[in-house]
């Protein structure tokens, strides 16, 4: 073999070792910002129905306009880690729930940070005191194909957006069965 190929090879694995392995030193990112107080320290909630883009209902989701908070509703409800009012007077916070199909660009290259967005699910915590927002959460609905699809990918993003809730306000999910 020759000498100083070999030593250019060993040169170079050394330093794709070295580069694995500084990139797998870097930290993961970590929310460092507090949460407010009043989010944590919570106990009723009302949730708010801030209806649903147009266009969206009965295709490509199936149901009406109301089947986000709906459901929604009806799984924090079932998780039973908060008191759900029926009176925005009653709650500690407010959350405000809306199903939006925003428009954007029309080009997939997502090389300049845009892409054709996605339609989501955006939940606005709001004091009720102040009507202050205190924080935002989104989660993007996937693309599909079919109406079976839309409607799973339609579940999964309410789950994930109730599973960024539950870990904003320092709640377990419940154990599965």
């Amino acid at each position: 073999m020759n000498r100083p190929r070999f030593g250019f090879r060993l040169i170079v694995c050394a330093a794709l070792f070295s580069a694995v392995s500084a990139l797998a030193e870097q930290p993961a990112y970590k929310m460092v910002g507090p949460v407010p107080p009043a989010i944590r320290a919570a106990r009723k909630i009302f949730v708010s129905n801030a209806g649903s883009d147009s266009g969206l209902f009965p295709e490509p989701f199936s149901g009406d306009p109301s089947r986000a908070y709906t459901e929604f509703y009806a799984a924090l409800k079932a998780a039973g880690q908060f008191d759900l009012v029926d009176d925005p007077g009653q709650a500690d916070l407010v959350l405000e729930l809306q199903l939006i199909a925003p428009y954007g660009p029309t080009n997939g290259d997502k090389s300049n940070g845009a892409s054709d967005p996605l339609p989501m699910f955006r939940l606005v915590v709001y004091d009720r005191k102040t009507h202050f927002i205190l924080w935002t959460l989104t989660e993007s609905i996937e693309s599909a194909v079919g109406q079976k699809i839309h409607d799973r990918t339609f579940d999964d993003a309410l789950l994930g957006l109730q599973q960024k809730l539950d870990t904003l306000f320092g709640k377990a999910p419940p154990a599965a069965h």
